[in-house]
């Protein structure tokens, strides 16, 4: 019997079965290819933080102790694959007479590498010119003596007086920030910048060069090797032990300047926003391929009922139908699985080059055999419990009768739609406030935390959106008979009241399929706009940091005049723009103060409006160029001095001819939030030509080049070789690389490329399965129809306005829900932004191919429909 009816099933209802087998394969898919990203992603995001990180610990030896006994420790413990002394002295100053002028400088600092410490911490030093060994200078320290290679420097110790040394090189300290940390100590007390003056000697020179000094210390630098988690926050965890394990042992002897466990501190969080991604931009994905099953099963409901009352007459007892009806399912559900476990291992492989994402094989085994129960859970859902709960419900003689209009549905009665609505927008305006953190990762503690309440927001949007749809199309069938009859008649002519008459009478599946058809479009919209906004994003992060398609930047105490912009408009260069960099007290706090050319440091830069508060970027710029003593203030400042605009407000900036510092008046203008350049703390943004007259100085920090987008690693390229040390040049695509976050290096882009395509499927599917599969269980209808005189035209046109309504109101709601979600999305996600957006990126043509799709597959349902309604009436009717 069984085997008959699997036959049976596989001749007449082949069609139903491969509907429902597509819908399970698409969720089956998407959760087998997002959970497998997922981990992958992890895992990169722990290696993108090993490999970001030089010199892994910097072990400080404490006074009093002994350096070797504390290196001894350090190689001893567990995970160290090399551990070298370095010594650190402060200096006073440094000396260089060449070309017959003698430049001083302040204090700065003295290492002593041993050998092979290159070999070992590659990243820690990057030769500019010379040898890459032997006594080398720190580039801005060249810079500021005008040495160079060969030349003879001097070097000022407390204790021991001036020792002459030979530049044998000049080097780039890529990660000075971590390498002159203050350690132990926590963040807010860590130097501000790291010292302008850097000389790195090798070991026996700098013995004896510092023989007598005071001030000398001594760390340990450790590489590591050990086994570390894929996942950031269980690496941060192990890391962080092992220092504190270290910590203990040395009995006070030793700190550990953790800088791995810093990197993997920063990349915790960005890993709980991927997975935070995942269940915004993934789950419902998922959700709806499995609501795309469910309608696609239920399409046939009436036929089943039909089928298994027969069944129930011929005398099969319920556990027989049962089991015939779990053959159903079982063959839905296995065949939908492995569909979708193909599709997802095809999905890899053609995006990302591997069917596991780049996970390891254990952890994508598990999402695959997860993926698979779950999809034979959707299976069982969609097919059995219908045919369970209808042994219980319906008798034999209930099948045999046309079915009638029942009550309307309990959550449309009560109003569910409009409760989740107001619940959706106070969840959204509680988490979407000021002080509302959605991932909360305390710096230097092992636990990070997810406030994963602030997802009701958007499902509550989705689910009560989609109700509210349901119930507008239902109003709309059921009591707006004469439009409907007035759209229908040029398609069906004198069947106009016909057609409106059954769209109305089937108002319940049409709602259904529109509101399928408009969550597949909003799901589209919400993650393509969301990617396309965090694109848009981080590129204005990088344009924030860089400040420019390339920026030179002039060491600090550089004398370097605005006129010096015409050196550097080499070929490829449309503008430069010199940018004035200070520092200034307000108060007792010590702040940037950028001097900027009101009339044209927008020809160098994007200055959106966003980034500024009490006027758009034009209008703030306008006020610096009519009042030259107006000021731009950061909120943070405007907060903590009681600002109003118009207030006076006295700065403290070093006079360049006295080198006292002297106080000039400015006036409140308007508030900066971001600036080209500028740190993400506080800052000030003037008049260059007012500061220039106020502190004797036109000297330039920095000039922006405008390269219209273009040649960027060209022109930045030829500015080095032309400049040589006496400057940095840096590039916006250099740049894109390095301000990424851990969550950019996993490539959004690459879970999103994911999504989009599902989604496109998704639409097409919930715009034409579920059509034609309902189109086909009413040929009975159409064949009733021609035997009652209906013409071939009216029949197609019958189907081309339900067609046209079931597209035209999809898309309409998609479209609507859609843009609520993206918007609502974007605002509880800004943690993943930075800067947040001014506005929503919308992918034009994505949409357009999206909605493409769903019409195409409409019509493609509407055409199958109207060519199954030509079949001759007695035909069909016997074969039904």
């Amino acid at each position: 019997m069984i085997t008959a009816w699997a036959g049976g099933l596989a001749r007449h209802r082949i069609g139903r079965l491969l509907a429902a087998v597509a819908g399970i394969a698409l969720a089956v898919a998407l959760v087998a290819a997002l959970g497998s990203f997922l981990t992958a992603s992890k895992a990169t995001m722990t290696g993108r933080a090993v490999r970001s990180v030089a010199v892994d610990w910097q072990v400080e030896v404490q006074p009093g102790a002994d350096p070797n006994a504390v290196r001894s420790l350090v190689q001893g413990a567990g995970g160290t694959r090399a551990a070298l002394p370095v010594g650190f002295a402060r200096t006073t100053g440094f000396t260089a007479t060449v070309g017959g002028s003698t430049q001083t400088t302040g204090p700065g600092v003295a290492l002593g590498l041993p050998a092979g410490y290159r070999s070992h911490f590659p990243d820690e030093l990057r030769t500019l010119s010379g040898s890459g060994t032997g006594v080398l200078l720190a580039q801005q320290t060249a810079s500021n003596l005008h040495a160079a290679p060969g030349d003879t420097i001097g070097v000022r110790l407390p204790g021991a007086g001036l020792r002459q040394v030979r530049v044998d090189g000049v080097v780039d300290l890529p990660q000075a920030d971590s390498l002159f940390q203050k350690v132990g100590a926590p963040a807010q007390s860590q130097p501000t910048a790291p010292p302008d003056n850097v000389v790195l000697l090798p070991a026996a020179r700098f013995a004896s060069l510092t023989h007598g000094a005071t001030g000398v210390t001594t760390q340990i630098h450790v590489a590591r090797d050990a086994r570390l988690p894929a996942d950031p926050a269980a690496a941060f965890s192990s890391v962080t032990g092992a220092a504190h394990n270290l910590e203990a042992k040395s009995a006070g002897s030793a700190l550990v300047g953790n800088n791995l466990g810093a990197a993997l501190d920063s990349a915790r969080q960005d890993a709980l926003y991927a997975q935070i991604l995942f269940l915004f931009l993934g789950v419902p994905g998922a959700v709806l391929a499995a609501a795309l099953t469910v309608a696609v099963a239920s399409a046939g409901g009436e036929r089943r009922r039909r089928e298994q009352g027969l069944l129930r007459l011929r005398g099969l007892r319920p556990r027989q139908i049962t089991a015939l009806a779990g053959l159903e399912a079982a063959l839905v559900g296995a065949g939908g699985g492995l569909a979708g476990l193909g599709l997802a291992a095809l999905t890899g492989r053609l995006a990302f080059g591997a069917a596991s994402f780049g996970a390891g094989a254990g952890t994508w085994a598990l999402w695959y055999a997860v993926a698979f129960v779950l999809g034979v859970a959707v299976a069982a859902a969609a097919v059995l419990v219908p045919a369970l709960r209808d042994l219980r419900t319906v008798t034999v003689a209930d099948t045999r009768r046309e079915p009638r209009g029942s009550r309307s549905p309990w959550w449309l009665r009560y109003g569910l739609d409009f409760a989740l609505l107001t619940g959706s927008w106070l969840v959204f305006r509680a988490s979407s406030g000021n002080q509302y953190a959605l991932v909360l990762a305390p710096e230097g503690v092992p636990s990070v935390s997810v406030s994963y309440w602030a997802f009701l927001g958007p499902a509550l949007l989705w689910l009560g959106a989609a109700l509210l749809l349901w119930r507008l199309t239902l109003l709309v069938l059921a009591h707006g008979r004469p439009a409907l009859a007035g759209l229908a008649r040029p398609l069906t002519a004198t069947l106009s009241g016909t057609t409106a008459a059954v769209l109305s009478r089937r108002r319940r599946p049409l709602a259904r399929s529109v509101v399928l058809l408009a969550l597949a479009v909003s799901f589209a919209i919400s993650t393509a706009v969301f990617n396309s906004t965090y694109r848009q994003q981080s590129e204005v992060d990088a344009r924030l940091t860089n400040g420019a398609d390339v920026t030179v930047t002039e060491p600090p105490g550089a004398q370097v005049r605005a006129s010096a912009a015409d050196t550097l408009k080499v070929s490829g260069v449309r503008h430069v723009e010199p940018l004035q960099h200070r520092y200034a007290y307000v108060g007792a706090d010590l702040q940037d103060l950028y001097g900027v050319r009101p009339a044209t440091v927008a020809r160098a830069t994007s200055l959106q409006d966003a980034y500024f508060s009490g006027g758009t970027a034009t209008q703030l710029m306008r006020r610096l160029a009519q009042r030259p003593d107006n000021l731009l203030v950061s909120a943070e400042t405007v907060h903590d001095f009681q600002l109003s605009p118009g207030d006076n407000v006295n700065l403290r900036i070093q006079d360049a001819r006295t080198k006292a510092l002297r106080t000039v008046p400015f006036h409140y203008a308007g508030i900066v939030k971001e600036f080209p350049t500028a740190p993400k703390d506080s800052f000030f943004v003037a008049n260059a030509a007012y500061v220039a007259k106020a502190t004797g100085s036109d000297a330039v920090g920095a000039f922006l080049l405008d390269t219209g987008g273009s040649h960027q690693q060209q022109i930045a390229a030829h500015l080095r070789r032309q400049l040589g040390t006496g400057a940095t040049v840096t590039d916006l695509t250099q740049t894109r690389g390095t301000v990424g976050t851990s969550l950019t290096s996993v490539d959004l882009a690459g879970l999103t490329r994911i999504e989009l395509a599902f989604a496109v499927l998704l639409a097409a599917g919930a715009g034409g399965l579920v059509l034609a599969l309902g189109l086909a269980e009413r040929r009975r209808t159409f064949a009733v129809a021609t035997v009652l005189g209906a013409k071939s035209g009216q029949l197609r046109g019958m189907v081309l306005t339900e067609a046209l309504l079931l597209a035209a109101g999809g898309l309409a709601g998609g479209a609507l829900i859609g843009w609520a979600l993206s918007e609502m999305l974007v605002k509880v996600l800004t943690g993943v932004f930075d800067p947040p957006p001014a506005s929503l990126a919308v992918p034009g043509g994505y949409l357009a191919l999206t909605a493409g799709a769903a019409v195409v597959a409409v019509l493609a349902a509407a055409l199958n429909g109207i060519r199954s309604a030509g079949r001759p009436a007695v035909e069909e009717l016997r074969d039904l």
